[in-house]
């Protein structure tokens, strides 16, 4: 257990960071590795052998993937480092999502045969959107067909990222056995017999690395960008020392003007002890990023809060967890403060105090209790009933909402029933708490058959959640095949009109409104606005007409999913001043909104997934004649290797069952990965027998 000291070292030795990549890039095999030659673990766990520390569920263990973030701390160099290792699997990108917004940097590990797939794309997007600093490790570089200048280009190219090498591999493939180190320009040689852990620091060998000179040249001319030191030295023709280098290439890092690149095979052991000089070196401690901001609650003023130990306690709830053990816990990252176990916290978007039982410490499903925890921590607090995924807790005396995360929606759905009425409420409770776990589960009940329905982000999403509930909570479920989350949207511009008139109790009800409906961009969702004089529309009604056109939205006349892309605007009405009310301009919203879409010549939307193959180019043909089938169209064919990668667009009702079918055409030796792309209209004649099934079937 690490001492009190140890727990609360200065900010300045505190690394938050996360470890993101495509699934089987290598990112809990890694951490493995980490965790190990900090002293954390005494053994490697190995994710094929399902002993991997961080795979602590049965489902991950099990399957090999990385289903769920698991944190942990260790310690390298005099430094506290707090991981998060995320999931590399499309459909658990939300664990991904939540991680990034708390963590100040992150290890991007990119595969050396793969390079940049689809995966490493979305979460190096999702770190853009979050400035969160980056370094990365091109991993498997013992692996045939590994090619590190491949996945250079491909960072830069499709991630549009300056990659900067700090290293080169000595060696590829089954040669692959050190690598050199370009800031001190020594040769690394790692000992395999005793799992790395001893390594030969050398002189360079001449022409054992090509163009060493040139990717140094390369190096200390991006670093001299980010520091005038290296470049006055750099503009004399000076050299520049390995400490002034790693200065400049830290502070390209955090700008994000750099992204300093590593490589090796973690599992073979190479690598990794140099990577994690590198976390240390160049990633940001809570200090050097900027302070976090949020607003008073009430919509007052935005506010910093800055990494302070010493200042007023906020936090940002980013995950919800039931642990068998100690029940419900929710980690916190803390931003400034501190805050004692035993003690209460304000919920600033709750309004309501909160006791805080226990602090943790966690090292995935293990746990370190914690007298007190303070600015720049990542941690788990148990006795929290009522805080949730996104919510602030805070100094009561000086109240903040942090801003809150941003989910995707679910795109596929299945209904779900208990086999016995005794499995009825364990069912209830059982979706109940493991949508609060995962906001991108969503659990509603259907209107018309008064089934439940439970919804995800993909059938293997979808097939992790239905086993939990079995093996989790004990619940026997039956399961439905597996539907598709349509939507409905309009093609036209046009005006509605409506008016509501009523008598209620002996009292009148009147509202007029006039709505201009227009279509879109895609994924914009719906947006209202007024450019109604106040004359024929007041303005403590314009509220209730937008509540009341966010209602009708809620089902479409094609087949009653929810509408959008749409833009509405309000345009005019009328109102009475003893008889109208915000209840009657509520009504005649919704009235209008809805008569005006089954006059837009409406259309449904389906999902439409980016699917990305990779096959042998024996079953090349095959595989392309079946998406065609599958009404996909295909953007891109390009070798990686000795394999061919296909890139596609197909919609996801095609797309279920895809595995068994590529495994079929390809004898086993295809894989492909999936994730959501955008709506996209579906073919009138499919349109037609969708809605049809459907209104058949109520």
């Amino acid at each position: 257990m690490a001492s009190t000291a140890d727990l609360h070292p200065p900010l300045e030795r505190v690394r938050n960071i996360g470890i993101a990549a495509h699934i089987d890039a290598g990112k809990t095999t890694t951490t493995e590795r980490i965790l190990y030659y900090t002293g954390k673990l005494h053994r490697m766990g190995e994710v094929h052998d399902g002993t991997a520390a961080m795979d602590w569920m049965a489902q991950e263990r099990e399957r090999g993937v990385t289903i769920t973030a698991a944190a942990t701390t260790c310690y390298w160099q005099d430094c506290r480092i707090n991981i998060i290792d995320t999931p590399g699997h499309v459909d658990f990108t939300a664990e991904v999502e939540r991680s990034l917004r708390v963590l100040d940097g992150a290890i991007a590990i990119f595969c050396a045969v793969g390079g940049v797939e689809p995966q490493s794309e979305t979460v190096w997007h999702q770190a853009d959107r979050y400035k969160v600093p980056r370094i990365a490790f091109i991993n498997k570089m013992d692996r045939l067909g590994a090619s590190f200048e491949g996945a250079l280009a491909d960072m830069r190219g499709k991630l549009g990222a300056n990659a900067v090498p700090v290293q080169l591999p000595i060696g590829a493939e089954g040669d692959f056995r050190g690598l050199v180190d370009l800031v001190t320009q020594r040769r690394v040689i790692y000992h395999g017999e005793d799992l790395g852990r001893t390594f030969d620091e050398e002189e360079l060998v001449e022409g054992e690395v090509p163009d060493i000179a040139a990717y140094r040249e390369h190096l200390v001319e991006a670093a001299a960008d980010c520091d005038e030191e290296v470049m006055h030295a750099y503009l004399d023709g000076r050299p520049v020392e390995a400490d002034a280098l790693r200065r400049a290439v830290r502070a390209g890092t955090i700008s994000g003007r750099m992204v300093p690149v590593f490589c090796g095979s973690a599992l073979r052991n190479i690598g990794v002890q140099r990577l994690l000089d590198g976390v240390v070196a160049y990633l940001p401690s809570p200090v050097d990023v900027p302070p976090v901001i949020g607003h008073r609650p009430g919509g007052g003023e935005r506010e910093e809060r800055a990494a302070d130990p010493s200042g007023p306690f906020s936090a940002l709830a980013f995950k919800v967890q039931t642990d068998s053990f100690v029940g419900r816990l929710v980690y916190l990252r803390v931003y400034s403060g501190r805050l004692r176990a035993g003690k209460t916290a304000y919920n600033a978007f709750r309004g309501k105090r909160e006791r805080v039982n226990r602090l943790l410490l966690m090292h995935a499903n293990k746990r370190e209790e914690l007298p007190e925890v303070c600015a720049g921590e990542i941690v788990a607090a148990v006795g929290l009933k009522l805080t949730s995924t996104g919510e602030t807790l805070c100094d009561e005396a000086h109240p903040i909402l942090l801003d809150a995360m941003e989910f995707a929606e679910p795109v596929i759905w299945v209904a779900v029933e208990p086999r016995s009425t005794a499995d009825e409420q364990k069912l209830a409770a059982a979706l109940a708490a493991l949508a609060e776990e995962d906001p991108t589960f969503v659990v509603r009940t259907d209107e018309n058959t008064g089934q439940t329905i439970i919804a995800g982000m993909g059938e293997f999403h979808l097939e992790v959640i239905v086993e939990r509930i079995t093996r989790d909570y004990g619940v026997e479920a039956r399961v439905g095949k597996p539907q598709v989350a349509y939507k409905e949207t309009i093609t036209k511009a046009l005006e509605s009109e409506a008016r509501f008139e009523r008598e209620v109790g002996g009292r009148g009800q009147f509202a007029h409104v006039k709505l201009r409906l227009e279509p879109a961009e895609s994924g914009s969702g719906f947006s209202f606005e007024s450019v109604a004089p106040e004359s024929d529309v007041p303005k403590q009604y314009l509220e209730p007409v937008r509540d009341g056109v966010a209602d009708a939205l809620g089902g479409g006349p094609l087949a009653g999913y929810a509408v959008v892309d749409v833009k509405v605007t309000l345009v005019g009405g009328s109102y009475n001043e003893v008889d109208s009310s915000d209840v009657a301009f509520r009504i005649a919203g919704s009235m209008a909104l809805r008569d005006g879409v089954a006059k837009g010549d409406p259309v449904l939307l389906e999902p439409m997934m980016r699917v990305d193959i990779t096959t042998p180019e024996d079953y090349l043909g095959d595989v392309m004649g079946d998406l065609n089938g599958r009404r996909a169209h295909i953007n891109n064919v390009e070798l990686k290797g000795l394999m061919q990668v296909a890139q596609a667009i197909a919609p996801l009702s095609e797309m279920f069952g895809y595995a068994t079918a590529l495994r079929s055409l390809t004898q086993g030796r295809a894989s492909f990965t999936m994730e959501f792309a955008s709506y996209g209209e579906v073919p009138r004649q499919i349109s037609d027998s969708i809605t049809a099934r459907i209104w058949g079937r109520r």
